[in-house]
C-alpha cells in the first residue's frame, strides 16, 4: 500500500512537471523565439529554423537518449521517462496556454523558471523531460577527460552559439538567461533551500572541538580514526554535515578551540538518512 501511494505521488509530480514545462515553452519562450539549453534547446532551435512542430521534435530527439540510458539507469526509469516525454509532446500539441507577457526579460526569467520546475518535478517523480544528462553521462563514461558537467557545458556552448547565428545575438543572450533560471530552479527543487555541506576537521584537540560542536550547534559529529602522514601519530578526524548557513559557525567553534585546526569543506549533492537535523540535548 505504501509503495502504491508513493507511485501515485511520483505520477502526480511528473504530470505537474509536464504542465509546468509546457507553460514555460508555450506560455513564455516560443513567442519570443528564446530557447533553453540541452536537448530541449536543440528541439526548440530546430523547430524555429526548420519550421517543424516542437511537439514532434522533442519526442524524436529525446527518445533515443532514453533508449541509450536504458542499460545505464534501468527499465523503470526509461519507461517513466518515455511516458513523461510523450506526455510533454501531447501537452504541447493539445493544451492551449496563454501568451503571458511580451516583456523579454520577464519571458526569459519566468520561462526558465517554469521549464526548470517542470524538469525538477519530473526528476523527483523518477523520470526526465530532457535527455541531456543521460547523453552527458554516456559521453563522460567513454572519455577519461570529460565529466558529466563538462559535457553539458560544451553542449550548451554549441547550442547557444548556434542560437546566436540563427536567432540573433539578443535572442541568444536572453536564452542563456533562460537556461540559468531553469538550472537554478532545478537545483532548488532537487536540493531545497538547505544545501548540505560536509566539514572535515583535523586537530590535536579534536575531542574538545567535538564537544563544542555538539554543545553549541547541536549537530552530530562522526569520528574517524586516522594517522598523520608525516608524524605517523594516531589522531581523530571529525566529520560533520551542516547547512551552508552553519559553515561559518562550525569553523568559528573549531578555531576558538584550536586556531591551527585543519578544516576542509565540500558540498554534498544529496543527504539521506541519519541525523541531519539539529539534535536536542537532554
Amino acid at each position: 500500500m505504501k509503495k502504491f501511494g508513493r507511485e501515485v505521488g511520483n505520477t502526480a509530480l511528473i504530470i505537474l512537471g509536464i504542465l509546468s514545462a509546457g507553460m514555460g515553452l508555450k506560455g513564455f519562450l516560443l513567442s519570443s523565439r528564446f530557447i533553453d539549453g540541452g536537448v530541449t534547446g536543440i528541439s526548440m532551435l530546430l523547430s524555429d529554423v526548420l519550421g517543424l512542430p516542437l511537439a514532434i521534435l522533442i519526442l524524436i530527439i529525446n527518445l533515443p537518449f532514453i533508449a541509450l540510458g536504458y542499460k545505464q539507469i534501468g527499465r523503470t526509469f526509461a519507461f517513466k521517462s518515455a511516458l513523461a516525454i510523450a506526455g510533454l509532446s501531447i501537452c504541447l500539441a493539445v493544451v492551449k496556454y496563454p501568451d503571458v507577457t511580451p516583456d523579454k526579460l520577464l519571458t526569459a526569467v519566468f520561462g526558465g523558471i517554469f521549464i526548470g520546475a517542470g524538469i525538477g518535478l519530473a526528476i523527483r517523480g523518477g523520470a526526465v523531460l530532457d535527455g541531456t544528462e543521460i547523453a552527458a553521462l554516456l559521453v563522460s563514461k567513454s572519455s577519461h577527460l570529460l565529466r558529466v558537467g563538462d559535457v553539458i557545458l560544451i553542449l550548451n556552448v554549441f547550442i547557444f552559439a548556434a542560437a546566436a547565428f540563427f536567432l540573433g545575438i539578443e535572442s541568444a543572450l536572453y536564452s542563456i538567461l533562460t537556461y540559468v533560471a531553469a538550472s537554478k530552479t532545478i537545483d532548488f527543487l532537487l536540493h531545497g533551500i538547505e544545501e548540505y555541506t560536509a566539514i572535515i576537521i583535523i586537530s590535536e584537540r579534536s575531542e574538545e572541538i567535538r564537544h563544542a560542536i555538539i554543545a553549541h550547534l547541536h549537530r552530530g559529529v562522526t569520528v574517524y580514526k586516522g594517522r598523520g602522514g608525516m608524524s605517523n601519530a594516531e589522531q581523530d578526524i571529525l566529520y560533520c554535515v551542516v547547512t551552508r548557513l552553519e559553515i561559518g559557525r562550525v569553523k568559528t567553534v573549531a578555531q576558538d578551540v584550536d586556531a591551527s585546526a585543519f578544516i576542509l569543506t565540500h558540498p554534498l549533492s544529496d543527504v539521506q538518512g541519519g541525523i541531519i537535523k539539529k539534535t536536542a540535548l537532554h
